[in-house]
């Protein structure tokens, strides 16, 4: 199906335009897009969580830990206490779980990790292509079921007393070619509902889907943790099979679907193609209203560009290998945080399974901070290259101070993962949203071409690669000592800053008023505003 086909007005819509006897207002649309689509992708970031938090379940360490006292706390975290000692029978799987167990065990926990990383940034490139030429509400909707329905047979591994490998990394690497239809067709529906004015902002805001995912995963993975591990995933595949049903009934993807016109993409206001001027959105909703809820508009027919093309627009190499780095450092901390947690003493105690997971949520808070200020800065001083390095540099002596000094008391141990959970997620987030929402809208595209999707796709395609490498580094690399690992951290976030010198430099010329030819012909001068 192309573009240009007639798409269907979700049900749950009409049924609301029914009970009310009138359409929404553009303005309602706006709202309801940035919801459905926050709590769907939270609903896939919420799915990833499990693999990290049942970690140290399925691989126990040698057991070089005191014994620690049973303190029974019948509330989960946040309404019990983040540090919880208690260890019960059902979560305790002393002996972990064959084949993940015994010597090489956290290896093939990071080779499961990669798998389902590599499926997903493969995927990636592919989804993207189709979300610019399907139906993305269906598009969204099935990646979301089955989605959730490989994560819940991974979890099902528990009651059938599956012990073999390649049972769970062929459900991990399913899971993740669904899960490579998310990012590209959320970001394409709200960028088809919004221009590019305060996009940074407005997107920094929407971004912090991605930590209330990965907080609520945690949360839902630890909570049902002491009943077995194969609830961990289940619980979570069930959500993410709920929020596809959500998406189905009242997701309108493109502003055509519920009776309103295209919109223009830097001004964010509707245009009527048949008349080729821009309306306010007040004089849209009276067309609207007037004309059988948009039965008279006509519009032509889209079409999707080639990866080839969508790679030539000016700056989406130079991001992509930039979110390459950046996500290579970010997901290192989301599946492998839980893990590092439990195994390392802090105020000179080591804490449970459970609180390791609840404890490492705090990072994503940090993250959801640092995504809205990243976006903030970037729409502030136009100038999104330079915010997104320079985040990256802040991270390095982040991370550093974390390792050092994150031992010495809880406190301080929150307080330093919230200062690096902001550094490392705050490029990261501005890179995949409002980033590629700038140059999936590019001026190089001429007349209707759609190419929001495609440019997602390369540029959290490529990020999602180095995604893979990460945790499987961090799985080879453990064995040698965390110091390693954090050594890795840091490596990457400099080879994320560094690759995006040059468009930091044409940023500072221009705000410097150094214009020339070879200044002008440096991508993003005034392209990613």
């Amino acid at each position: 199906m192309t573009l240009g086909s007639k798409r269907k007005t979700p049900p749950g819509v009409l049924l609301l335009r029914r009970i009310r006897g009138r359409n929404w207002s553009p303005k309602t649309f706006r709202y309801v897009i940035l919801l459905i689509t926050f709590i769907a992708y939270a609903c896939y970031h919420a799915s990833r969580k499990p693999s990290s938090i049942v970690k140290s379940v399925l691989h126990p360490e040698p057991s070089t830990k005191p014994p620690q006292a049973h303190i029974i706390n019948e509330r989960p975290w946040p309404l019990g206490n983040v540090f919880v000692k208690e260890e019960t029978d059902a979560n305790r799987e002393s002996k972990g779980w064959e084949p993940f167990n015994g010597k090489g065990g956290t290896s093939r926990l990071g080779e499961i990790d990669v798998a389902f990383l590599a499926c997903y940034s493969l995927g990636m490139y592919v989804a993207g292509h189709l979300g610019d030429t399907l139906d993305l509400r269906l598009f969204l909707t099935w990646g979301m079921i089955g989605s959730g329905f490989f994560v819940g047979l991974f979890g099902m591994g528990y009651f059938w007393n599956v012990h073999a490998f390649w049972f769970f990394l062929v459900m991990q690497m399913a899971a993740g070619l669904f899960q490579a239809t998310g990012w590209p067709s959320v970001v394409a529906v709200v960028g088809n509902w919004f221009g590019k004015r305060k996009r940074g902002l407005i997107m920094g805001i929407w971004n912090a889907h991605t930590s209330v995912g990965n907080i609520c995963g945690s949360l839902i993975a630890a909570g049902v943790l002491q009943y077995g591990w194969g609830w961990s995933f289940i619980a979570p595949g069930f959500v993410m099979s709920l929020g596809g049903v959500l998406v189905y009934l009242f997701l309108a993807a493109y502003p055509e679907d519920v009776g309103f016109p295209d919109i223009n993409s830097n001004s964010g206001k509707f245009i009527k193609r048949n008349r080729d001027i821009e309306e306010e959105e007040e004089s849209v909703v009276a067309d609207v209203e007037r004309e059988g809820e948009g039965s008279g508009f006509r519009y032509e027919n889209k079409r999707s560009v080639g990866l080839l093309q969508a790679c030539m627009i000016p700056g989406v190499i130079p991001f992509a290998l930039c979110l390459f780095f950046s996500k290579l450092v970010a997901y290192t901390f989301l599946y492998w945080l839980p893990f590092y947690l439990s195994q390392t003493t802090i105020g000179g105690e080591y804490m449970s399974v459970k609180t390791a997971g609840n404890l490492s949520t705090l990072f994503d808070v940090g993250g959801i901070v640092g995504g809205i200020l990243a976006g903030y800065i970037s729409d502030k001083f136009k100038a999104r290259a330079t915010t997104a390095a320079t985040f990256m540099y802040a991270a390095i002596p982040a991370m550093l101070v974390y390792h050092s000094y994150g031992g010495v008391s809880q406190t301080v141990n929150i307080v330093l993962m919230m200062v690096a959970g902001l550094f490392v997620n705050g490029p990261y987030a501005l890179i995949t949203t409002a980033v590629s929402a700038d140059l999936g809208t590019h001026k190089s595209l001429q007349g209707d071409s759609r190419a929001l999707a495609t440019v997602t796709a390369i540029i959290d395609g490529t990020g999602s690669a180095g995604a893979a490498l990460g945790p499987l580094l961090t799985g080879f690399l453990s064995t040698l000592g965390w110091e390693a690992v954090f050594y890795m951290l840091v490596v990457g976030a400099l080879c994320a800053g560094l690759l995006l010198t040059r468009l930091v430099i044409a940023e500072i010329r221009e705000k410097l008023g150094y214009v020339d030819e070879a200044a002008a012909s440096e991508p993003l001068l005034n392209d990613i505003r």
